[in-house]
Parts: C-alpha cells; structure tokens; sequence
C-alpha cells in the first residue's frame, strides 16, 4: 500500500544524535510539570479551611469519595489482568527478532497508561475534596473574597492540568527512548491502557454522581421545596461525593487519555510520514503545550473589573492559544527541512514546515471556536440559555423540549467545525495519504497545546459546585459569599460544557488518525498473507457491499446503545436514591426541624453499588462489539463500524453535553431570580429539565470520547489477528466464527441482565413512602 503509516520489518530508521536530546528534553519538562503540580498543592493547602462545620462536611465528601474510587480500582483490577493477557497473544508487526519483546512492551505500557489514569484521576479528586473547603472558605473574606476562591478554584484545576501533560508526555517519550522506530507499537498498548481506564471511571463516576444528584433533587428541591444542599437532605453528601468522583476523577482521567491517545497516533503517523523527524515533532510540540500550561494557569487571574470568573479564564486561554501557534510556527521552522527530500522522502511533494504549522494552527484554531460555539449555547447571558428559561413559564414539557432543541442544533455547528478542520489538516497532505493523516492528528496535538487550560478550566466546575455545597450545608456563609459561590458555579458549568466539546473534538481527530492506522495495518498484514491489499483497502467503505452496511449500522446502533445503557443506569439507581430519601423524611420526622440528622451513608453506599454494578455492561459492549464484527464480518466491515461510531458518536455526545449544561444553567438562571425565581413553577420546571439533562451531560455525552477511542484501539490491536483468521486456512472460519459468536454473546447476556434489574429500589414499604404527603403538600394543606 502506498504512503505505508508503518515501517516494513527490519526499517534501516534509527533515532540518533540530536533526536535523542529533543526526547531527553521532553522528559525532563514534562518532569518540570510535575514538579509545578506539587508547588500548586502546597499553595492550595496552605490556604484558610473554614470553619469547624465546614471541615465536617469536606472530611465526610472525603472519606465517602476515597472509598469509591479504592472500591472501583479493585473491580477495575480484573479488566487490566485480561487485557495484558489479550495484549501478550496478538500478534505484533515486526522483524521477527524482536515481536516477544515488543509485546512485553505493549502489556508493560498498557499497565503503565491504566496507572497513569487511575493515578491522574486519583489525585486530582484527592486535591479537589481538599480544595473545595478552601474556596468556600476564600469565599467568605470581607475583602477580596471572590478573586481568592476563584484563584483556589483554577490552580487546583492547574495541578491536574499538570499532571495530564506532565505524566502524557513522559510516558510518550519514555517509550521513543526506549524503543526508538518501534515504539509505534508500544504506544499502541499505552493509549489503550489510558481510554479503557479512563471509559470506565468517566462511566462509573457518572453513573454515581448523577444518580445522587438526580435524587437529591426530585425529593428535597421538587418535593420538599428545600434548597439544593440543604443538610436535612439525605442524598447531598452523596451529591457532593458525586461531583468529585464524576467530574473530578472521571473527566481527568478522561482527558488525559484524550491527549495520551492523539499523542500516539501522531507518533505512530509521524514516523511514516516524515521519518524520524515524525517520530519526535510530535514530542517538541507537546512539551511546547507543557510550557503554555504553566503560562496559561498562572496567567487566569480574575480582576475586579471582570463581570465573572469566565471572563479571566477565557481571556488566559485565548493568550495561551496565541502563544501555542507561534511557539510551535517557530519550532517547526527551526527543527523541520523545507523538502521532503530533506527526510528521506523525495517521492513526496510539498514544505513539512508548512504541513506542520498548517495542522498545528488548525487544531488551535478548532479549540477556540469550539470553545466560543459552547460558550453561546451554555452560558447564562446567551440567547439559548435564555429562551430555555422564558420557557419554564409554561412548565417542565417546553422546558424539555427547548433543552432538545438547543443541544441538537449545537450538535451540527460543532460537527461542521470539526469536520471542516479534519479535512483542512487532510488538505495539507498535498494528495499523500499518509502525510494527510499525519497532519490530522497534528492538529490534535496543536488543539492539546492549551491542554493544561483546558484540564484546570474543567476541574474549577466541580470544586465551585463542592464549594457552594459545602457553603450551604454548614450555613457559615453570609449573602455577599453565597453569591460568589453562585457566580463560580454558573462559570463551571460553561467551563465543563466547553472542556467536553473540546474532547469530543480530540476523539474524532485521534479516531480519524487511528482510522489511518488501523486501514494500513489491514494492508501491511493482507501482504503478509499473501493477499493484494491495494483493492481491499479502496473497497472498506464501500457500502453497496453488505457486510460493509451492516457494519456502519452496527457501529451507529453501539453508541445509541452504550448512551442508552448510561442513561438508563442513572434512572435505576436515581430511583434508589428517591425512595432512600423519601423514607428518611417519613422514618426520621425530626430531619426538617433539624432534631434528627439524616443517614448520609445510606445513600452513598447506593450510589457506589450501582456506579460498580452497572458500567460492566457499557465497558463490555466498548472492547467486544468490535471484535465481535471483526471476526464476524470481516476487516472492512470492522472499518465501516468505526466509520458509522465516529459519525453518530460526535453527534451524540456534543448533543448531550449541550443540552444537558444549558438545562443547568437555565436553571440557574431562574434561581438567580428570573421567571419568579426560587420556589416558583418556573423554578420546579427547570429542575427537572436540569434532573433530565444531568445524565445527558455528566454520563453518557463525556463517555462518548473515550468509547470511541477503546473502539478504534481494540480494533488496532485487532486488525492482525482479523486478517490472518480470514485470509489464512479454511479452517480458520470456525475459530473466527466461534470468537465473534462469543464476543456477542457476552454483549447479549450483559445487556439482558442489566435490562432485567428493576427500574427503581424502594423499602418494603416502597408504596407508603411515595404516597407520603410531602412538605410543601403539608404547607400547601
């Protein structure tokens, strides 16, 4: 196959002399990262904690999200031993010499990209339960109280931005170092290691914290007309433990595969399209995007003249984008030749100096319009939020139906971007496949050079939520504090809704990348067989071909499911969450005159055991879908599977994520004061499109990102094993049709079990508690 994305065996290429220097380097900075991280905590810690009441209430969100996450780690444990053993059988392309080593290589970086997440989300949900109290304390200062708790808020954010650059890029360049022209294929088995722990925390995470949240709602804030983090509450601990192992823990890891995994594919395509010099720009450009972390954090300082928190971050984030381009414009000036002649490749026409910073300044360009289209369709002052809310006089249904609207029509505008830098990058390949493809995935490395931003920017939402939880539920707040907190809460919302289009954004890069991968993978192994690769590969996507048409309709019909699956896991375990709390206000009459203090642990405990219950099935359906259409239909059936989970999938998740923070901030809005404000019918509309879009946007829309990308890795890692099954003895078919036959089977068997579990758990006495008058019923009467 022409434009080869992989060196044939026994590549004469060598990473030597000054190459080996510019890995060096991107170590040590990436090192340089981490140590920043560490500064950023002391500076965090060393702030006021508040008051006695408040370290209560921080201590037991601690404790109850600490034991989450030991609880998922242990579950998680099982799929990381199965896939090293899975790893250590596929096949591998190289010399022959050398394939036990690379395997081992694989299966060791798998583990090291898993630790890596779990240990990003870890941290950084450790921090953020730390920081939470702090910023509420910050919050409560006479004089400059809104500047400190918005600086505590974003520079605890920076220390998971740091790490996520810090840890993604070392990892990357441990590998080039070790392996040199190899590393393709470790890097392989380190992306895969990083989105499946990631898909799997971003799940469970948000099976639990919108499982809380949803409860919380319905029953106190609908029900018993008290506010969101009123402490008579049974499910606000589990509300609070939520945000942190969801947006928190989740959503870190869930970025930092984003940006291991785009780190790869340019890697893996640099090598083929530009040589050695392939293998190692990817690298400079990335430590280039480490240095821009530590401008833009420390650069995001809120100014009394700013109308909110928004304002100084996107203005930190534009100065970051700005001095990512000309950085990168000057290093690929100074590292890369005029002419592909220069790298070995004189076939190719075209300046690797201008694909390079053509692609760079695209991805770049893609993260600021991303951001300002998510900023007009989720932000309070925005036409859409608005009308979302002018709606909520007419009740739930219209409030429901513009939320739908918004988050669909937003779904297309992100797509169109998207699409239109995906084939911009494609234009600078100059007609060569392989440079084409390159150049897209360097567009995803320039849209991650302002990663550190984007990461601290996500991680701000959910500790300014913790914070005003923390606020209310100790009540050590006055009025000027409480309306700091809001302020910082609104401003998350849109931060998080902005960072999860940004995701979703470096999936489709990275699956289109790996897309490139996976069809020249196809062609280096057909050869290998004995087969002509050239007509295969051209007639993958063909879909007058009917096992190509299934598989497209296959891969569209697994994200409905897996989102399906997601929203459905949060409605079961909400309807836990309800009758939990119902019963404590019936049981426990002293919770609302405050006598009796509510049984926190109750709930959270429901919480865990459902986020650990249910996201086996969506986990299950991501790793064996592919390899059941693999072995089942065939390579390019498996390439039109990708094709359709790509397509439906940014759709999808760019419409949950928007619908879901518009209905939020909508809500908001109406508590500020719109529309009659708290306690009005407008307000009690809201709330449920909120409790609707909570699963929208904190589940199933962010685990979209790295489902796509377990999907197109599987399907990498696969592809070998698929053509020698196919093109090999005719006895192959039975082995082939036994391990698609089973890969479903799986599927089938765990989503029969997980639709067979009831819609809601209730007491004994499940009838008596929901026909129980509730407060405002009470007051009403």
């Amino acid at each position: 196959m022409s434009g080869s994305i992989l060196a044939a065996p026994g590549s004469e290429l060598t990473l030597t002399g000054a190459n080996v220097s510019y890995v060096v380097v991107a170590a040590v900075i990436a090192l340089v990262a981490l140590g920043f991280a560490g500064v950023l905590v002391r500076s965090v810690l060393a702030t006021g904690k508040g008051t006695e009441k408040m370290q209560e209430i921080a201590g037991a969100v601690q404790e109850g999200a600490s034991a989450y996450l030991f609880r998922q780690f242990k579950t998680l444990g099982i799929f990381v031993v199965l896939a090293v053993i899975l790893l250590f059988l596929l096949p591998v392309h190289g010399d022959g010499d050398n394939d036990t080593a690379l395997k081992i290589g694989r299966s060791a970086f798998f583990v090291v990209g898993a630790l890596f997440s779990a240990f990003i989300g870890g941290a950084g949900m450790a921090l953020a339960t730390r920081a939470n109290l702090r910023v509420a304390a910050a919050a409560r200062e006479a004089e400059g109280g809104r500047e400190s708790a918005m600086a505590i808020a974003f520079r605890t954010g920076g220390v998971v931005g740091f790490l996520t650059v810090g840890l993604g890029l070392f990892g990357a360049a441990l590998v080039v170092f070790i392996y040199g022209v190899d590393a393709a294929t470790v890097l392989e088995g380190f992306g895969f290691g990083a989105a499946l722990l990631a898909m799997f925390m971003r799940v469970g995470g948000g099976i639990f914290t919108k499982a809380a949240d949803v409860g919380a709602d319905l029953v106190g804030k609908v029900e018993q007309g008290i506010p969101e983090d009123d402490p008579r509450n049974a499910a606000t601990i589990a509300d609070n433990v939520g945000d942190n192992v969801g947006d928190c823990a989740g959503m870190a890891a869930d970025l930092f595969e984003s940006y291991a995994v785009t780190l790869v594919a340019a890697l893996i395509l640099g090598r083929a399209a530009f040589g050695v010099e392939g293998l190692v720009f990817p690298l400079i450009v990335s430590t280039i995007g480490v240095l821009i972390a530590i401008v833009g954090v420390f650069l995001t300082r809120l100014r009394k003249s700013d109308k909110n928190g928004l304002q100084a971050i996107n203005r930190a984030f534009y100065i970051s984008a700005a001095l990512s381009a000309v950085a990168v414009a000057g290093a690929s000036l100074y590292y890369l030749p005029k002419t592909f002649g220069e790298l070995g490749k004189p076939e190719i026409s075209g300046n690797p100096q201008t694909v390079a910073i053509g692609a760079v300044v695209i991805g770049i360009v893609l993260a600021a319009a991303i951001q300002a289209l998510t900023g007009y369709f989720t932000e309070t002052g925005r036409r859409p939020v608005q009308d979302i809310g002018k709606s909520s006089e007419t009740g739930p249904a219209t409030v429901v139906l513009a939320g739908i609207s918004v988050g669909l029509e937003s779904a297309v505008y992100s797509a169109l971007l998207i699409g239109g830098a995906v084939y911009g990058a494609f234009l600078l390949g100059g007609g060569t496949l392989v440079v084409s493809l390159f150049a897209i995935a360097l567009a995803g490395c320039g849209l991650l050079t302002t990663v550190g931003v984007i990461v601290a920017m996500d991680t701000f939402g959910p500790i300014s939520d913790n914070a005003q939880g923390i606020a209310e539920m100790s009540g050590d707040i006055d009025e000027q504090g409480a309306r700091t907190l809001t302020e910082l809460d609104a401003v998350g919302n849109t931060t998080k809704a902005i960072t999860k289009g940004i995701a979703i954004a470096t999936a489709v890069l990275a699956a289109t990348a790996l897309f490139g991968s996976y069809t020249d993978t196809l062609g280096v192994s057909l050869a290998e067989a004995g087969e002509t690769a050239e007509g295969f590969v051209n007639d993958m996507l063909n879909v007058a071909n009917p096992a190509n048409l299934v598989g497209l309709l296959i891969g569209v019909s697994v994200v409905f499911l897996f989102s399906g699956l997601a929203i459905n896991a949060v409605s079961r375990s909400a309807g836990a969450v309800v009758h939990e709390v119902r019963r404590q206000f019936r049981e426990l009459p002293g919770i609302m005159d405050g006598t009796q203090r509510p049984e926190y642990g109750k709930v959270v405990d429901i919480c865990t055991r459902d986020a650990q219950r249910e996201l086996m099935t969506p986990g299950l359906l991501a790793v064996l879908a592919p390899i059941a259409v693999g072995f089942g239909l065939g390579a390019g059936a498996l390439a039109a599977y990708l094709a359709g989970a790509i397509g439906a999938g940014t759709l999808m998740a760019v419409f949950l994520a928007n619908s879901g923070g518009a209905w939020d901030n909508a809500k908001k809005m109406v508590e500020d004061g719109a529309h009659g404000g708290k306690g009005s019918p407008s307000h009690e509309a809201t709330i449920i499109g909120d409790t609707v879009g909570d699963p929208f946007k904190d589940t199933a829309g962010p685990a979209i990102n790295p489902l796509l990308k377990v999907m197109n890795l599987v399907s990498l890692l696969i592809a070998p094993a698929v053509v020698a099954l196919w093109y090999g003895s005719t006895e192959n078919a039975t082995a082939r049709n036994l391990i698609a036959l089973g890969a479903a089977a799986v599927i089938v068997v765990a989503v029969v079990i997980s639709k067979r579990k009831p819609i809601t758990v209730g007491g004994d006495d499940q009838g008596k508690a929901d026909a129980a008058p509730t407060q405002r019923e009470k007051v009403n009467a």
